[in-house]
């Protein structure tokens, strides 16, 4: 497949480019809450994975947003077709790895393959380092299920730290009878701005089912990258 490339001299964006990606730190990042009772009650009746079903609700919304299909590449910005996975599996001794999962729009086929590579890793040591999870159509992906977090920051090379977006989902919580997930979302400036994340929360909403609480809690400039 050719790859296809942004003219960056004809985007309406190109000062935006130039401006965050001389920055050593361009990522910024939020966290907002999204309701998740329909969702949770449609897996508890289908017996389906919920962590399996958010996931795949977050790569519906990231591959609905142009933008989220960025990624720079030798000072160029190439366009990708399809945006797949890169999530971290939690294992028993409570080590993780890394791992890759192949997006497909129906979430059916998308579970049972993700699930036996969830099933691989586990069955591994070490952190699982792979071409296929370091590919750069992909975002980066991890749930904490014991943290109800209203803040999250990524460990990494703050230069040159590559442009993947970067997905997390804390906790369950209930109020008053309704559930919702913390969920954070890390974007490259250079490529993206609060308009596209305020889009990715937007489309995860209708794909969920959901309702995202108009709060943001925390705007981040300051978050270092995988």
């Amino acid at each position: 497949m050719t790859a296809k490339y942004l003219d960056i001299e004809q985007w309406n964006r190109k000062e935006h480019f130039h401006f965050f990606s001389a920055m050593d730190q361009p990522f910024f990042g939020l966290v907002a809450e999204v309701e998740c009772g329909v969702a949770l009650q449609k897996c508890k009746k289908e017996g389906s994975s919920f962590f399996l079903y958010y996931l795949h609700k977050c790569l519906v919304a990231v591959n609905a947003i142009e933008n989220l299909k960025y990624r720079i590449e030798e000072d160029r910005v190439r366009i990708y077709d399809t945006i797949h996975v890169s999530p971290t599996v939690g294992r028993a001794d409570h080590t993780f790895g890394f791992s890759f999962m192949p997006y497909y729009d129906n979430f059916e086929q998308f579970a049972q393959l993700a699930l036996a590579e969830m099933q691989a890793v586990q069955q591994k040591q070490g952190l699982c380092l792979s071409d296929a999870a370091n590919r750069p159509d992909v975002v980066h992906f991890s749930a904490l299920p014991w943290v109800a977090f209203t803040h999250l920051s990524h460990a990494g090379v703050i230069k040159n730290s590559g442009s993947v977006p970067k997905i997390s989902v804390g906790k369950l919580m209930e109020k008053n009878g309704r559930y919702y997930l913390p969920i954070s979302i890390h974007l490259h400036h250079a490529l993206a701005d609060g308009y596209h994340a305020g889009q990715f929360y937007e489309r995860l909403e209708a794909t969920i089912d959901g309702w995202v609480n108009p709060i943001i809690y925390y705007l981040d400039f300051f978050c270092a990258s995988r």
